[in-house]
């Protein structure tokens, strides 16, 4: 068992795509100059955009150890989608999105909701950054994308005033990490249709990101190394399966120290979950 939860510590929900293997990561920090992040990694200055304004602000951000990164946005200020688009090698990749409600007119909720769509694919929707985390709070959203066509675009879509984003950070994966296959059954073997949702949590940072299970299955990549995003202290992992009416099916949480996180002789790994019918 204390393997098992392990393994949960970084998974990141993928379907079955091959690594990009020569790609390098891609930081953008949206709406700003070039910044060097805390562990020495820079974030370039904005490009990639097709539309939108930026903005910047002095509030203090919490949640994070690069406030900077946090105080500048890019966002859509006119009524068709504001697109971020960059070039990769073809393969799969992490994509981090910043964001923290650091406008004040906006600090409540419901006063700014939008959606963001990855490989024109809905990737979250009704996105309220205050809702989430409050006011100028840190907050990240992550999920894994696949690219065949040598191009990750990112669309931002306003509902109640603008569409934001303060960074994007594109990091390739590699074919060496070791992989979770996670399979959902009903008690008479058929397989359970659903999303699978995922959030990691620490006192700096906040994951979140969800995958529709396709014939009951996901498969998860797996990060052996807890600073790749940015966890140095005590996190907690929460999984939960909802299905096509909301209903929450299956949950796990477990909270989970980065020092005693060891996935190096890990190679693959399987998770059977029978899950009673409502």
């Amino acid at each position: 068992m204390r393997k098992l939860i392990g393994l949960f510590a970084f998974l990141l929900i993928v379907s079955l795509p091959a690594a990009a293997q020569t790609q390098q990561p891609i930081r953008v920090h949206c709406g700003g100059a070039s910044y060097t992040d805390s562990k020495g990694q820079v974030w370039q200055a904005d490009f990639g955009y097709n539309a939108g304004l930026p903005y910047s602000s002095s509030a203090q951000i919490t949640g994070t150890s690069d406030p900077t990164l946090f105080q500048t946005e890019r966002y859509n200020s006119g009524s068709s989608p504001m697109t971020y688009s960059f070039p990769v090698a073809s393969g799969l990749y992490h994509l981090n999105l910043l964001f923290a409600e650091n406008y004040s007119p906006l600090q409540k909720v419901g006063a700014r909701v939008f959606s963001i769509k990855v490989q024109n694919n809905l990737a979250f929707q009704n996105m309220d950054i205050f809702a989430a985390v409050g006011p100028n709070t840190a907050l990240v959203k992550g999920l894994d994308v696949s690219v065949q066509n040598g191009i990750l675009s990112i669309e931002f879509d306003n509902s109640v005033q603008n569409a934001k984003v303060d960074g994007i950070e594109i990091l390739p994966l590699s074919s060496q990490s070791p992989l979770l296959n996670l399979k959902f059954n009903y008690p008479d073997g058929t397989p359970v249709p659903g999303t699978l949702n995922y959030s990691i949590s620490s006192s700096l940072l906040s994951f979140q990101g969800s995958a529709p299970l396709t014939n009951g299955q996901a498969q998860c990549v797996l990060l052996s190394n807890p600073s790749a995003m940015g966890i140095s202290a005590q996190f907690t992992v929460n999984l939960n399966l909802t299905d096509s009416a909301g209903h929450q099916l299956w949950q796990l949480s477990l909270g989970m120290n980065p020092a005693q996180v060891n996935l190096g002789a890990i190679q693959t790994t399987s998770l059977n979950v029978v899950v009673q019918k409502l």
